[in-house]
């Protein structure tokens, strides 16, 4: 089994025995080309399929794509569009391990605008490339339920890895040209967009509700991180100075309400950073990293203090 440790930057390749090579094997060609680490889960799966005794394909490297006459190319999270003459090559198309539920999310940051927009169910569907956005038909979805902690890069991983089973699954029905006759057309007036996180989005306002705001921090968990400033006030001077934190893991406080926090004070109770946030809420930050330190826990943060007091902004 390949290790998922490789790094998998567009193309990869699969290495053809004497015994199995294009002039002679029966098993169709099949051509993956995937983008960030997280797509390694993908390859996995296709590799430990084309090597079972019944598999139907077997891989091939993009070096001359057409002499390859691929009959199948499979993509997951590949981060370029794919012109017209590339996507003509391929006898029996191009597909896309896609991790949102089309029509929704459609474009680069799925899984993180879904859960920036608090999603309760998510999925991954496998779908037929063309040349608009994540629009072809739909071969097959397989939905999940997510609680309200999980992380990006966690939920990634669980899609691209139920996004690979999906597809072992549907390549019969793909390579015998059923799947295409069958393939759902996508509704585009229920079409979402998901555009592409940029580093601005990642500052946090707590004057907006405790519930955007962690929804904020799971979206951007990993890259590019949410940060925060707050107000560190010395008692005994009166000094105050302004602190950047990355504010790393969050939950919505259900304690006492934000309005009956003295005004703009950050509280400690129980392990955890209470900030008083808008419409009446609170939230609760656990885990935190100053610049150039490692992430620690509230509790540690709140001892290195040392009796200077924290507010908002």
């Amino acid at each position: 089994m390949l290790s998922s440790s490789v790094m998998i930057r567009r193309f990869c390749t699969f290495t053809l025995t004497a015994s199995s090579s294009p002039s002679t094997s029966n098993k169709k060609r099949l051509v993956f080309l995937g983008s960030p680490q997280v797509s390694a889960s993908v390859l996995d799966a296709l590799f430990n399929a084309s090597a079972a005794p019944d598999s139907l394909f077997q891989e091939a490297f993009l070096f001359n794509f057409k002499s390859l006459e691929p009959e199948l190319c499979v993509t997951a999270a590949y981060g370029n569009i794919l012109p017209t003459k590339f996507l003509n090559i391929p006898s029996k198309g191009t597909v896309n391990i896609h991790p949102s539920l089309l029509p929704l999310y459609r474009g680069a940051a799925p899984v993180q605008r879904a859960l920036q927009g608090g999603v309760k169910e998510t999925g991954v569907s496998l779908a037929y490339t063309v040349r608009k956005l994540d629009a072809g038909p739909v071969i097959a979805r397989e939905r999940v339920t997510i609680d309200d902690q999980i992380k990006a890069p966690d939920l990634l991983e669980l899609l691209f890895n139920l996004g690979s089973k999906l597809l072992i699954r549907e390549l019969p029905s793909i390579f015998d040209g059923s799947a295409s006759g069958s393939a759902e057309k996508q509704d585009d007036s229920k079409a979402t967009l998901a555009p592409k996180i940029t580093p601005e989005e990642s500052w946090l306002s707590f004057e907006e509700d405790a519930h955007v705001l962690h929804n904020k921090v799971r979206a951007f968990a990993g890259w590019p991180g949410t940060r925060a400033r707050l107000k560190v006030i010395d008692p005994s001077t009166g000094e105050s100075s302004i602190i950047e934190l990355k504010i790393i893991t969050t939950r919505v406080y259900g304690g006492i309400r934000s309005q009956d926090i003295e005004a703009n004070e950050v509280l400690y109770t129980k392990g955890s950073l209470v900030i008083p946030c808008g419409v009446g809420t609170a939230l609760e930050v656990l885990e935190i990293q100053l610049p150039g330190k490692r992430a620690v826990n509230a509790a540690a943060f709140w001892n290195g203090l040392r009796g200077q007091m924290l507010k908002k902004l």
